[in-house]
């Protein structure tokens, strides 16, 4: 027979309940022979037992009755919880389980995806499957209303239904009433009297709308980028000499519709404080000469903390080099308000010299550790070296494999002449797909792609496919790079390709076609950080599909010229070449990134030499040369210059195969592609030539607004070059001056590599040239 229970309810408060229940329904205390759990759906009972503090031999008091509920009930899982006894010694758990979360849905909601909403839900742990808790789904709502305002719907109204369903679950939709978004219309400056109101705008995210406003989102009221802004600001005026600047209050409004932001910022400028006194001293090493080198404030100049600070990071990084890896240099001024001016003592305090004891990497899912570590400039064991940290830093930036690299140094506990280097990287996508694709005037289309691995399993070693699709020039190119294939860093380039090229396809009904198959190995070695010499070898195969509209030019070479006397062609090279090229080359990349370079130059010298293994002997040599130039914070002026000069070394005229073209994406754009150069004497079609030259001039443009980023840029460009051949009859080089063009277009790394959108205007129009305006590219430079 049961026998009346004691038990312990929950209720509003239950340990004062709990308490009650216990001294209301008090009896002796008893050895526990068996626990029975009644009421359980979904949770198992081994997840009771875990929790529960009374086990089968401890002794049953209302005391660990009343723990019992509290630690049952705080779970989560049980609306209600009551502990009873029955029999001799049989404790039993009657639970009411709450219900669980069937599924969320969203209503209305139209600015964010349904994903990102559910994300948000998870980080304050609302999400399907979890029993539903009142005031976690009350949390939910304020993170979604946060989410809202966020984007500037600060009207945005958020209403939850809980409809329950089968098996004691329950559905939960968030409806969503948007409203309109509030933008910022006015950005008020008050006491601002050296700069203008436009100047001091310039220096801050938030802003009024504008054109690039549905990308960077600017023009939304937030107040981490507030607080970023007013700090721009601060350092504006201290960069200028303004000591005493000072940022007075702040104030946000919102209009009574909630569609309009105002903001108003007060603040005090100040005197321009002048530099009287420049000091370095403390612990300089014998080396305060050297150091006083580096500071970039002189006596008489206007006080500037971005000069200053960098000066102290100069010192801080040359002591670095010497292996004072926590020097540390305290900028202390003697300010004179009344004169306003500043006396600068730079007090120098290098700490002990210490050597690396280990490089630690993370962050590294799929590349090995060998690949980043054989970068590594600083070895372990050594003396610690900042410029060789720097180095290190800046080789894993060239490989392209990560989007972010840290490189940060640890002491090393209880050792003060140690320290840990500690790389962590982020890893990107290292395949991708190039796509190109012009628009010509005469509705001709032009469209290539590729496919490429830079990293292939994390080895380091590259692998690509690229498959040029158009009409005019078809290709089939496998490329592999083992760019370690010694241990000493020399790596092997393996190339195989089929090209089929046909260059009269913009001019006339000639499908007169290049075929050419083949491949080559090449080496490259390293002779500096920067520096690299290339040797090669290739067999290349080149097939000539000649029709009765190819101009003689080509003919000529082919079947060689016609003899007036018998009207027969004889002389030339055949339908079938075989080509045994050697290379040699030169390469100097000392750009800060080869992705989006903004500072640096590349360098690249190659020579080809067709050897007397074939039966065409020739040599051809390519230069290029490439600078970028960084200013006015995210300003990017880059300059392109490439030169090929080509020379028959028999009595037979230059290779046709080898011919230099210019023209469209890559080179001079504005123009269709391989249409620059010398013409067929009879046809006047362009026939590229054994000479080029081709320059480019481009100017990046951050766009307004968005924070300086390199992701989204617009730009300017003025590009010039043009091709020449050698001087026979069946050559027409009329016209043969450069040619010039300009145009604007928009960058944007997207998700497949830099993207490149142009249009591209000729300077002077010349008779004969074959123009194409509009141009998109990916993945690469000009």
């Amino acid at each position: 027979m049961f026998e009346p229970h004691r038990f312990v309810r929950r209720s509003v408060v239950v340990a004062a309940v709990a308490a009650y229940s216990v001294a209301a329904h008090a009896a002796a205390s008893f050895v526990v022979k068996d626990i029975r759990i009644e009421g359980l759906q979904r949770v198992e009972p081994g997840t009771v037992f875990a929790y529960l503090p009374i086990k089968q031999g401890d002794t049953f008091t209302d005391d660990k009755a009343t723990e019992a509920i509290r630690k049952l009930y705080a779970t989560g899982f049980f609306n209600d919880v009551k502990i009873g006894t029955q029999g001799d010694g049989v404790v039993v758990v009657t639970v009411l389980e709450r219900p669980a979360i069937a599924s969320i849905d969203f209503a209305g909601t139209h600015e964010f995806e349904k994903d990102a909403l559910n994300k948000a839900l998870g980080s304050v742990g609302l999400s399907d499957g979890r029993f539903y808790d009142k005031s976690l789904v009350d949390k939910s709502e304020q993170e979604l209303k946060r989410q809202y305002l966020t984007r500037g719907y600060y009207a945005a109204e958020i209403t939850t239904t809980v409809t329950p369903v089968d098996r004691n679950r329950v559905t939960i939709l968030f409806s969503v009433i948007e409203g309109p978004s509030a933008k910022i219309r006015q950005v008020n400056f008050i006491g601002n009297k050296i700069f203008s109101a436009g100047t001091l705008e310039d220096e801050m995210q938030l802003s009024t709308p504008n054109w690039f406003s549905w990308y960077t989102k600017n023009d939304l009221y937030s107040k981490e980028k507030l607080t970023g802004d007013l700090e721009n600001i601060r350092s504006y005026y201290l960069d200028r000499g303004y000591l005493e600047f000072n940022i007075e209050s702040t104030q946000v409004s919102i209009s009574p519709d909630k569609k309009d932001m105002y903001l108003t910022i007060s603040l005090h400028e100040g005197e321009p404080y002048t530099i009287t006194g420049i000091d370095v001293s403390g612990d300089t090493l014998d080396k305060t000469e050297e150091l006083r080198k580096l500071v970039q404030l002189k006596v008489g100049d206007r006080f500037s903390a971005a000069k200053l600070t960098a000066s102290t990071k100069a010192i801080v990084d040359r002591l670095g080099d010497y292996g004072y890896a926590f020097a540390n240099v305290n900028a202390q001024p003697q300010i004179n308000q009344k004169d306003h001016t500043v006396n600068l003592n730079l007090q120098v305090t290098p700490g002990r010299r210490v050597y690396v004891r280990h490089i630690n990497i993370t962050g590294n899912n799929k590349t090995r550790d060998e690949v980043i570590r054989r970068e590594m400039r600083q070895f372990e064991s050594s003396w610690f070296d900042g410029e060789r940290l720097k180095l290190s830093k800046d080789r894993l930036n060239r490989l392209g494999y990560f989007t972010d690299v840290q490189v940060n140094t640890t002491p090393v506990e209880g050792t003060p002449d140690q320290v840990d280097v500690d790389v962590k990287v982020t890893e990107k996508p290292t395949g991708s797909i190039q796509l190109g694709a012009g628009f010509s005037s005469t509705d001709k289309v032009i469209l290539s792609a590729g496919v490429s691995q830079d990293n292939v399993f994390g080895s380091g070693t590259s692998l690509s496919v690229n498959v040029n699709t158009a009409k005019a020039y078809r290709t089939l190119t496998v490329t592999q790079v083992d760019p370690y294939f010694t241990v000493d860093g020399i790596q092997r380039i393996t190339d195989a390709y089929y090209r089929t090229y046909e260059p009269l396809y913009y001019s006339t009904d000639s499908t007169f076609t290049i075929i050419s198959a083949g491949g080559d190995l090449k080496f490259g070695i390293p002779f500096s950080e920067t520096d690299t010499v290339f040797f090669g070898i290739g067999f290349e195969q080149d097939r000539f599909r000649t029709d009765v509209y190819t101009p003689a030019y080509y003919l000529d070479y082919i079947y060689g010229p016609v003899n007036p006397a018998t009207g027969l062609r004889s002389g030339g090279v055949g339908q079938v070449v075989n080509n045994f090229p050697i290379t040699v080359g030169w390469s100097r990349d000392a750009r800060d990134s080869s992705l989006i370079p903004s500072r640096g130059y590349l360098s690249k010298v190659n020579t080809e030499v067709g050897t007397p293994l074939g039966n065409t002997s020739y040599y051809k040599i390519d230069l290029q040369q490439q600078y970028y130039y960084s200013f006015a914070r995210g300003f990017i002026l880059g300059f392109n210059v490439q030169g090929g000069y080509g020379k028959s070394l028999g009595d037979a005229p230059f290779p046709i195969f080898k011919n230099y073209y210019a023209g469209g994406i890559g080179s001079v754009r504005g123009y269709e592609p391989s249409s620059l150069g010398p013409r067929d004497a009879t046809t006047n079609d362009p026939i590229g030539g054994s000479r080029m030259f081709v320059s480019n001039i481009e100017m990046t443009i951050p766009i307004p607004g968005s924070g300086y980023e390199k992701t989204l840029r617009v730009f300017t460009f003025f590009d010039m070059g043009n091709v020449w051949g050698d001087d026979t009859s069946a050559i027409n080089n009329g016209g043969d001056g450069l040619r010039y063009s300009y145009g604007a277009g928009l960058a944007w790394i997207s998700p497949i590599g830099p993207l490149k959108l142009s249009m591209g205007f000729p300077v002077v129009k010349h008779a004969g040239d074959q123009y194409q305006k509009f141009q998109f590219q990916i993945g690469t430079a000009f």
